[in-house]
């Protein structure tokens, strides 16, 4: 993208890798971080002399603490009239987007990197299972040393989140009242979100959970799915479903921290379809969709497709089943959504499940574990 762009922005949640992919991948960069906060009162204090003194290409990293700094950006990239002259880096959306939209309309380019998908683990780690995978999660740092134990990584890692990205987007005092929500947010993962029942579990109003819920969205922790209809003001009146976007950091909130602890939850197939949810938006992701068309579909009568991706007014649908033997009750979602929106409105159908290699369970529709998608 450094090619395309004179600007790079990599967004993700903290820990993600975006700082060291950058300097693997641009050695003979200057680099800079805002995480010193010295650094950042230079930035903030004389922009322009602050970039002017850098050498191109540069990597800036935690840019979300001084979002003004785009403006005197685009000066720079205006100037030179190059690509790759910035490659910035950010754990928040909220103000950082902002910003970039508003100063570098069409000189940036945007990145989001999210934790390791189970195929990439495997990879690099041949012997790590799916359960091992949902159980662990899929930040590096847990799979690049095999000391490093995750429910000892886990309340640093929150720590520091609600320390440094937190309390930065809300600038409130105290942060006890937000832990709570994340961890009622957590069991709530794979279903539709209800802003009242969380505001009634953790006794806030549903305005405050409102905003709490933008900051998991701006921080990258969680997504809201949207539900689809061909009309789209139906679409956005409908509650959109609540994933969080790495199964280990979910498991972990949640109190869970092995495969077996799954099995004997009740939680266990909200983890499963967050699994699903997470291998299928990264999936797309890889293909360079940074708004993929994805959507889950619901009717009043409680008919319902875990997952469907519209191509061209047509579908890729998908079921998410805790089961190693899928068969043709899982897709009845299938049937009615063919019966919405026509017989040849699915092109191909998934059942993403616990099986070793993919099979056909029927016409156009396959049963896969979600290692390595086809879509």
């Amino acid at each position: 993208m450094g090619r395309e762009f004179p600007v790079v922005f990599v967004t993700g949640a903290r820990q993600t890798g975006k700082t060291s992919i950058l300097t693997h991948l641009f050695r003979d960069s200057s680099y800079v971080t805002f995480d010193d906060p010295a650094k950042a009162a230079e930035a903030e204090n004389a922009p322009s002399d602050f970039l002017r003194s850098l050498k191109l290409p540069a990597i800036i990293d935690e840019a979300q603490y001084v979002p003004g700094l785009f403006r005197h950006i685009k000066v720079v990239v205006d100037e030179k009239k190059k690509k790759g002259q910035f490659f910035i880096t950010g754990s928040q959306n909220f103000s950082l987007m902002q910003n970039l939209t508003e100063s570098l309309a069409g000189r940036c380019g945007i990145v989001n990197l999210h934790s390791l998908s189970a195929g990439e683990v495997m990879r690099s780690r041949p012997k790590t299972s799916i359960e091992d995978y949902i159980s662990m999660g899929g930040f590096p740092a847990l799979h690049a040393d095999s000391e490093v134990v995750p429910q000892h990584w886990y309340p640093s890692y929150i720590a520091t989140y609600l320390e440094r990205d937190v309390r930065n987007i809300l600038r409130v005092g105290t942060l006890r009242e937000f832990n709570r929500f994340l961890r009622a947010a957590a069991i709530r993962t794979a279903q539709t979100l209800s802003l009242s029942d969380l505001a009634r579990d953790i006794s806030v109003s549903p305005n405050t959970i409102k905003s709490w819920i933008s900051v998991l969205q701006a921080s990258h922790i969680a997504y809201l799915l949207e539900p689809y209809h061909r009309n789209l003001g139906k679409r956005l009146v409908k509650s959109p479903k609540l994933y969080f976007l790495d199964t280990g950091l979910v498991a972990y909130l949640m109190g869970i921290s092995t495969w077996q602890d799954i099995i004997n939850s009740p939680l266990a197939g909200a983890l499963w379809e967050t699994y699903a949810f997470n291998q299928i938006y990264r999936h797309l992701l890889t293909q360079g969709m940074t708004n993929p068309a994805l959507y889950y579909w619901r009717t009043s009568a409680g008919q319902e497709v875990d997952f469907v991706i519209e191509k061209g007014g047509r579908f890729v649908a998908i079921e998410a089943k805790l089961t190693g033997s899928p068969g043709v009750a899982d897709v009845k979602g299938f049937h009615a959504l063919r019966q919405y929106y026509g017989a040849e409105s699915i092109i191909k159908g998934y059942v993403l499940c616990k099986v070793g290699e993919d099979f056909s369970i029927g016409e156009k529709i396959k049963a896969t574990n979600g290692i390595v998608l086809d879509f």
